[in-house]
């Protein structure tokens, strides 16, 4: 009788989360207009398969979002993998600087990820990632294309988000100075001149119109800097157990639909303002940003597993390159 009544009471709390209408907070910066939203709207779609009817709430400023999430207001969020991290180090890793080189290492990561033998990393506390969706490469916008080495940018001032370790590190080790910036403010201080360097993915592009800041004699070097990714974050309490693990596939699913807004916006942006790095640039870049993520394991701001992992998908595109050795636990 008594395992009769645990049955059903388990099954009846099952039944509640599967009625719930928990609060899905978006962060994007183009508000409920823009591509994320619009993501979002067909995930909720899709989330009433698996007993859950989010009503989804736009931010267009990510701090806000994510003081709403940490306050209950919303029971999952959706924010960019520099702010996931203080919810999930490991995956908020995947957006470590230099960590992978291209849209397919990104995409076997996140396929990777969304596995269920990967389940346990998605849970740190209670929260548990739900899903990992590509914002893009980073790139390095310049409002005078003579900025082309590091040594060009040393004493250069470079908009930087505030609570990013990882760019105000960047920043520290090219010499150059850090000028302390938001997702709302970073464009408009590179657009009115008030800073020679900024970063951005391609999706920043037109709706933030940095073509002001590059004018007649800037310029986008094509070289990831990072992999932009937006995260969804749960309250992890509030869901069936079930239901992040199906949320992580389906999301895993949409990565090819997902990167059609990334290289559209890549492809709108007029050819002339592409520039592209000597070979022996791009290799002192790469050991630079290797000996950042070093220096942030060590000091706990990355996930030591995660870059050993990302490193055996940057050896496996690339095994001959300088840091892959031949004996590589793929």
């Amino acid at each position: 009788m008594l395992r009769a009544v645990i049955l059903f009471l388990s099954f009846v709390s099952h039944m509640s989360w599967a009625n719930a209408n928990p609060t899905l907070c978006v962060f994007d910066p183009v508000g409920s207009n823009g591509p994320i939203y619009a993501q979002m709207q067909e995930y909720r779609t899709q989330a009433l398969n698996w007993g859950v009817s989010f009503n989804i709430k736009a931010y267009t400023s990510e701090s806000v979002a994510v003081g709403d999430f940490k306050a209950g207001i919303c029971e999952a969020v959706l924010i960019t993998g520099t702010q996931a991290r203080q919810f999930n180090r490991f995956t908020g890793t995947v957006e470590a600087v230099g960590g992978l080189n291209s849209y397919n290492e990104l995409q076997e990561l996140i396929t990777l990820l969304a596995s269920p033998n990967a389940a346990r990393y998605q849970k740190e506390g209670r929260y548990e990632i739900a899903g990992i969706i590509p914002g893009g490469s980073v790139f390095v916008f310049v409002r005078d294309k003579a900025i082309d080495s590091i040594e060009a940018a040393s004493g250069k001032k470079v908009a930087t988000l505030d609570y990013d370790m990882a760019s105000r590190k960047v920043v520290d080790y090219i010499g150059a100075t850090i000028v302390p910036s938001t997702v709302a403010t970073f464009a408009p201080r590179f657009n009115n001149g008030d800073v020679d360097i900024a970063y951005a993915p391609a999706i920043a592009y037109a709706p933030f119109e940095m073509y002001r800041g590059l004018g007649s004699t800037g310029g986008i070097y094509r070289f990831a800097f990072a992999q932009m990714n937006f995260q969804i974050v749960l309250q992890q309490q509030n869901f069936a157990d079930d239901f992040a693990q199906k949320s992580r596939e389906y999301i895993a699913q949409q990565f090819n639909k997902s990167m059609n807004y990334i290289t559209l916006a890549e492809s709108e942006i007029p050819s002339g303002y592409w520039l592209d790095l000597e070979d022996q640039q791009a290799i002192d870049y790469l050991a630079m940003l290797a000996r950042i993520r070093t220096e942030l394991a060590d000091e706990g701001v990355y996930d030591p597993q995660m870059i050993k992992l990302m490193k055996n998908l940057r050896c496996r595109a690339n095994p001959m390159h300088a840091e892959c050795s031949f004996d590589l636990d793929l």
